[in-house]
């Protein structure tokens, strides 16, 4: 049985953001919002291409809560929801602050 195309992206999404905030990140010495925003941005890359690399070209619709989207959209936004959370609890429980400029 075949998985739903939704479900692959997140099951794609969440091991990211998993491996991140409980592997990646922790291990980061000088941790820094700004280290944690350029990361972030190499790791939704690698979920764009995994997705792009699956989906470019098929015309696959994927179903969001309020509209259809394509794998592009979908992929982008379930890893920005996903994210937004781990990442405030990340940051208190590290001691970042969220609305200062880092040092």
């Amino acid at each position: 049985m075949a998985l739903a195309p939704e479900f692959q992206l997140l099951i794609i999404n969440a091991v990211i953001v998993v491996i991140a905030y409980f592997g990646i990140y922790p291990s980061l010495h000088d941790l820094t919002l700004n280290k944690i925003a350029a990361n972030d941005i190499v790791l939704t890359s690698l979920s764009l291409l995994v997705a792009g690399g699956l989906f470019w070209g098929t015309e696959q619709a994927f179903a969001l809560v309020l509209f259809s989207t394509n794998w592009f959209w979908f992929s982008f936004l379930t890893m920005f929801f996903m994210e937004i959370p781990l990442c405030i609890w990340f940051c208190r429980r590290n001691g970042i602050k969220l609305m200062e400029p880092d040092n």
